[in-house]
């Protein structure tokens, strides 16, 4: 049986995203806030997102998750006046996923694309669903990032065309991809977990013989005509030029995982190809959308 590591981390509501990147970036495959105090938050302003001044970010991790890595590299972080608070618990396999599939509810990107657990159902007129194994999952919609990625797909559906998965993760962006009509996707991640957990839920959802996944050093040449990158706003912007050779006029580039203070520097890196700006928001995180020149 699987073993499970949850991370908690203590910190603030000015810190709180940054922590919550950095456990994506180390491998989470999942990342909840929850309050750290016991302070009861009133009615936000429009388009606010509210977060208590006391933050705990839960971090899931699988078993042989390099605790001392996760430790230092938070440890690294500038968290203001108070150092963060760490705190590592190990958790069952049976126990973490009962209740996520108790929490987790079918969720609806877009018009017609959808993403649930197996056996819940979807009662929608036309409805596309993308079903995924809470055991498999890096990765579920339930981030703003993803989110806004998959209402980008359900928006731009990529019919006929090779699409381009940067940091596949679970592979919910190539998986949707193609159940929303591309001919073709590739998945490129540096975790070989997700790399494995991509192909296997491309598998469950009967597109495994339409994606193909690729170390980050291996990733074939030739034209991704549509290009999703669901990082971090470091290596976004490093990317640029090698993934704008992978491109022609008129390809798109949708960009995720990087906070609206980001966006300026991530833009700049990207001009110097492409026509890009912010296309879509969620709380702090927004999307990026492109058109190669």
């Amino acid at each position: 049986m699987t073993s499970w590591v949850q991370v908690r981390v203590a910190t603030d509501d000015e810190h709180a995203e940054q922590v919550e990147a950095v456990l994506g970036d180390l491998g989470a495959q999942a990342v909840t806030l929850e309050d750290g105090g016991d302070q009861p938050l009133l009615e936000p302003d429009p388009g606010a997102t509210p977060l208590w001044q006391a933050v705990t970010v839960v971090g899931l991790f699988t078993g042989d998750a390099d605790q001392d890595r996760i430790a230092a590299t938070l440890a690294r972080l500038d968290a203001g006046a108070s150092p963060l608070t760490v705190h590592f618990e190990d958790l069952p396999d049976r126990e973490w996923r009962r209740a996520w599939l108790e929490d987790w509810e079918p969720l609806a990107f877009g018009q017609r694309l959808w993403v649930a657990p197996f056996g819940a159902a979807v009662e929608a007129d036309d409805a596309i669903v993308l079903r995924l194994d809470p055991g498999l999952a890096f990765g579920t919609g339930t981030h703003e990032s993803t989110a806004l990625c998959l209402e980008w797909l359900d928006r731009h559906a990529p019919r006929d065309e090779v699409v381009l998965d940067y940091g596949c993760g679970s592979g919910i962006l190539a998986i949707a991809a193609i159940l929303l009509g591309a001919r073709a996707a590739h998945g490129v991640d540096i975790d070989p977990q997700a790399l494995e957990a991509t192909r296997a839920n491309a598998a469950a959802n009967a597109v495994a013989d339409r994606i193909r996944v690729h170390e980050v050093d291996a990733l074939p040449a030739g034209r991704y005509p549509v290009i999703l990158a669901n990082i971090l706003a470091a290596p976004l912007i490093d990317l640029a030029p090698s993934l704008a050779g992978h491109q022609q006029a008129g390809d798109r580039v949708v960009l995720a995982g990087l906070l609206a203070d980001q966006a300026d520097a991530v833009c700049a890196a990207w001009r110097p190809w492409y026509d890009i700006d912010i296309g879509g928001e969620r709380g702090s995180w927004v999307r990026l959308d492109g058109t190669r020149r």
